[in-house]
């Protein structure tokens, strides 16, 4: 004769319930619902495709004329190339032992010294310096000019003056050839 006490005892001795199987099921079911709301998310967070085709640029330096400054699109961001006269060179390393906020040689800014690459946007808030045509105003050191706050940058991009904590950031670059460079 079998009581009911005896077959609520045999489903408490370890073996799986109904019950645990449908919890189980719950919790992987939840699980992998949260795993498909959450992929487009984390999707989304990927770069752009746009932004990804300009993660690299090549540019060509030939038509780049002496003292002349040209402004390119990296990234969303504009770029400064600079080719620097020997006067601009000889005032960066004139500078290199003066008392800089953010001190950085100009020697470990650039990889030839005729050539000053760049991504021209102010580090203190974002703003995109003055400088690169001739009729704009230089600042102090004949470099860049923020008008939004006042930061001064010199002729290696560096911080000298006003609110900016650091140096115009140098993005990564390597000669091609002669006439070019790749950058990113």
């Amino acid at each position: 004769m079998t009581t009911a006490a005896t077959v609520n005892d045999s489903h408490g001795s370890g073996a799986e319930t109904r019950r645990d199987f449908l919890y189980t099921l719950t919790g992987a079911m939840v699980a992998v619902g949260t795993g498909a709301a959450l992929w487009p998310l984390i999707g989304s967070m990927n770069p752009a495709a746009d932004v990804v085709a300009l993660s690299t640029i090549e540019v060509d330096l030939g038509p780049i004329e002496l003292g002349q400054r040209i402004t390119v699109k990296w990234r969303g961001q504009p770029l400064f190339i600079d080719h620097r006269a020997p006067e601009q060179i000889a005032r960066a390393r004139a500078d290199d032992r003066a008392g800089l906020r953010d001190p950085e040689p100009d020697s470990a800014r650039v990889t030839r010294p005729e050539w000053l690459v760049m991504i021209g946007i102010c580090t203190h808030l974002g703003c995109v310096p003055l400088g690169q045509k001739a009729a704009d105003p230089k600042g102090g050191w004949g470099g860049w000019f923020c008008p939004c706050h006042g930061s001064h940058y010199d002729t290696s991009g560096r911080i000298r003056k006003g609110p900016a904590p650091r140096n115009l950031v140098v993005p990564p670059y390597a000669f091609l050839d002669r006439a070019r460079i790749r950058i990113g």
